[in-house]
């Protein structure tokens, strides 16, 4: 008698289709799992311990490094839910060294968009109208955002770093203003970034300067420019200070401007300008020397330069202060006497 088929058994074919199927299907699960797993780590803020809100990222250090580096600060919750997240981002390679900085909360992904992007800590530096380069000097050395690199340098040495062949002096050369850079970056950098500004800022003025000036190039101009921004800190004056120098200019007449004098003095200058200092001769005494002194006395801003190359209209060949900030001018010596008698002499 013949034996029945057993037809509850499946064919070899279909349970092993059954299986692939199964299988496949698992993987997707998985995979959209991990997925999902992914997008949660990578999108869930993280609470950042207060000591871990400022950190370094070093030179060279691999991306499996930085995450556990992150891991022990707190800045993570797992250092290899990171490094794939960061590895399927293609941010392997394409990390930046530098510090950073970061608030009470962030979440995984926007932390590796700062350290891709090179999204550095910044800091400040204000830049004042009036410094002299060993004021800028000093503030420079005692930023604790600067990399110092300039502070054993002469300014000589410093001009050479900076790539300034033609000039002897760094006097004037920087543009005063606020400056944003990141954390470490090198003083001379912050330096050839404001020198850059200030060359822009006189080109571009220069070319707009007023006609008959007895000025030969830009950098007279700013030697000028620096005379009036020590002179005068009121804005209704720059132009009127800046027309007394002009016309004294003209008609060969010593400046006579204690401002200069005093930079001449340098670190001898005790607060009080005696006659004797008057009379002691030097590159920088425009009362015994004609014409500009051989560099600027400080660094002038904006508002002084665009004075000294469009001076007002007027005679005025002396002023006198009254005492409260502001000036007196006058445009022959014997108004000036009588102001000098007035503001001066019977205070």
């Amino acid at each position: 008698m013949a034996k029945r088929k057993n037809l509850f058994l499946p064919e070899p074919r279909w349970t092993a289709m059954r299986l692939f199927r199964g299988g496949l299907l698992l993987a997707v699960l998985a995979a959209i799992g991990a997925a999902a797993w992914l997008a949660y780590f990578a999108y869930k803020p993280i609470n950042v311990p207060a000591n871990a809100r400022t950190f370094n990222v070093d030179h060279g250090r691999s991306l499996r490094g930085v995450s556990e580096q992150f891991a022990r600060a707190g800045l993570i919750s797992d250092h290899w839910s990171f490094l794939v997240y960061a590895r399927l981002m293609g941010a392997a390679g394409e990390i930046k060294a530098g510090i950073y900085e970061v608030g009470e909360q962030i979440a995984p992904h926007r932390l590796l968009e700062k350290i891709v992007r090179g999204e550095f800590a910044q800091a400040e530096l204000r830049f004042i109208e009036g410094w002299t380069f060993a004021q800028l000097r000093g503030a420079m050395d005692a930023h604790p955002g600067l990399k110092h690199d300039s502070t054993p340098l002469s300014n000589a040495q410093i001009l050479e770093r900076l790539g300034i062949e033609n000039r002897k002096s760094p006097e004037g050369l920087f543009f005063p203003d606020t400056y944003y850079f990141a954390v470490a970056s090198s003083d001379l950098a912050f330096l050839k970034q404001a020198y850059f500004k200030m060359q822009t800022k006189l080109q571009a003025l220069w070319e707009k300067h007023a006609q008959d000036l007895p000025l030969n190039n830009a950098y007279e101009a700013l030697i000028l420019a620096s005379i009036v921004e020590k002179e005068t800190g009121r804005h209704d004056e720059r132009e009127l200070v800046a027309a007394v120098f002009v016309n004294r200019l003209k008609r060969g007449m010593r400046l006579q401007t204690d401002p200069t004098v005093i930079y001449g003095l340098g670190p001898a200058f005790d607060g009080n300008l005696r006659r004797r200092d008057l009379r002691t001769d030097n590159s920088y005494n425009t009362y015994t020397r004609f014409g500009l002194p051989p560099t600027p006395i400080a660094m002038p801003g904006e508002a002084s330069i665009r004075a000294s190359l469009n001076p007002a209209q007027s005679p005025a060949l002396y002023f006198v202060g009254r005492g409260d900030g502001s000036h007196q001018f006058s445009s022959n010596l014997v108004e000036h006497n009588r102001a000098v008698n007035k503001f001066q002499l019977h205070r």
